[in-house]
């Protein structure tokens, strides 16, 4: 089965980030299905290993696993749940289609999953996407707030068979039941968040009947939505629904699409079932405190109650304060984190934004890979590194010689922001603790 994998980077950086795939030896071409993503065609090492993938510059991720995010669509600006969001791949795609100036908000109940959404958000430097961890039944969020909405539940997964071959030993037929279930509350759920006309995306990694295009066909005879017609992805083969309740839906063709087995069904709910009440006014309902605006290059920066910044952290010429979109700060145990204003009503407790670095004895530093608050190259003091072997070198523990005063550079190979390196009795170090 080929790898695929994602570019996580503004538009204008993606030929930097496929400069440093290929300086290292990788090869690769576009997926025909959307401008970020790639099919690997040499692998000279680990893709894991790469710079790039260490910088939070790509992600890997199965062709089919890309779909949803594609399939439900969202506007730039847009505001997304997604309610089952653990590793990272839907909601960073979603993060990505939505925009700096939109709001994706990942859901994980799981504990151990959650942190590696958060470690796996926080690399790929996204400030419109914040994590939660909450059942997803339980969300603790308005009422038909939500016009977009991603669903892909706990499934039987036997669509990753190739993959993963224990899991027709795991879940065997009879031993579904709890699944669908799950699926069943956590569909009632997205139901009642789903603002009306919005849409719900719901996929599961599995080609089993009764959690797909069953649920899809109860979802419309139980939950009042409707199942709209997807149109097919290029690259792509899929089966027809068998259940004519499911038509519309599409099931991945794992073996003629060279990718797992997936299923994906778009729902909407009816402008009549929800009253005249539009999704701003409900949002509005539902305010999580935020005050004290302040201005900062055309950007909106609040500051939650939680939150201590030093003023003079916002002019520093060495931070980039501008590139955030409009939004907060909020504290996460020592850490400063920042959340979209698009968020604004829409935000549970529990939840941890963008991890942009710390605040100690009223002094802020920028985490080394918080490359979102670098300012272009050539602004201040810098190492602009055009040989990925002095990336590697950083990274592995070994220092360089400078002479440059400053605490801190801002970190760039070939004019693409990677970081911020520290500066310590004249030698250049990584450290990303």
């Amino acid at each position: 089965m080929a790898r695929s994998f994602r570019l996580v980077c503004d538009d204008p950086e993606i030929p930097l980030v496929e400069a440093l795939l290929t300086a290292q030896g990788f090869s690769f071409e576009p997926e025909p299905f959307s401008p970020w993503c790639r099919r690997l065609l040499g692998e000279p090492f680990p893709l894991g290993a790469s710079l790039a993938a260490r910088f939070g510059l790509i992600y890997i991720q199965d062709r089919s696993s890309m779909l949803p995010p594609l399939a439900l669509a969202p506007d730039q600006g847009a505001a997304v749940l997604d309610m089952c969001a653990s590793p990272g791949g839907k909601t960073s795609f979603l993060a990505q289609l939505a925009g700096r100036g939109g709001y994706v908000l990942g859901n994980e109940p799981s504990a151990d999953r959650l942190a590696t959404l958060r470690q796996n958000l926080a690399r790929m430097n996204l400030p419109q996407a914040v994590a939660s961890g909450l059942k997803g039944q339980d969300l603790p969020l308005p009422e038909a707030s939500f016009e977009h909405i991603l669903l892909d539940p706990p499934c039987s997964g036997w669509g990753t068979v190739e993959k993963n071959p224990k899991v027709l030993t795991l879940w065997k037929p009879g031993k579904v039941d709890p699944l669908i279930a799950l699926q069943r509350e956590l569909l009632a759920k997205a139901a009642q968040l789903l603002a009306p006309g919005g849409r719900l995306l719901y996929s599961t990694c599995t080609t089993n009947r009764a959690e797909n295009e069953e649920q899809a066909a109860w979802a419309a005879a139980e939950l009042g939505l409707m199942v709209m017609d997807l149109p097919s992805f290029p690259g792509f083969s899929f089966h027809a629904p068998v259940i004519p309740e499911a038509r519309g839906t599409l099931r991945v063709d794992g073996e003629g699409s060279d990718a797992q087995g997936f299923y994906l069904a778009l729902l909407t709910k009816p402008t009549s079932s929800y009253g005249s009440t539009g999704t701003a006014e409900r949002e509005a309902e539902y305010d999580p405190g935020v005050s004290a605006l302040r201005k900062r290059g055309g950007a909106d920066v609040a500051m939650s109650g939680r939150a201590v910044l030093p003023p003079e952290a916002l002019q520093d010429a060495g931070l980039a304060w501008d590139n955030l979109p409009p939004g907060f700060f909020e504290t996460f145990k020592d850490e400063l984190c920042f959340l979209p204003a698009r968020g604004r009503g829409l935000l549970p407790p529990r939840r941890k934004g963008q991890r942009l670095g710390a605040v100690k004895g009223g002094v802020f530093r920028p985490w080394a890979r918080a490359r979102l608050l670098l300012p272009g190259p050539g602004s201040g003091p810098e190492l602009n590194v055009e040989d990925p072997g002095t990336l590697s070198a950083l990274l592995e523990g070994r220092s360089l010689q400078t002479g440059t005063r400053t605490a801190r550079l801002g970190f760039y190979f070939r004019g693409l922001p990677l970081g911020f390196l520290a500066v310590k009795g004249g030698r250049i170090l990584w450290s990303d603790r």
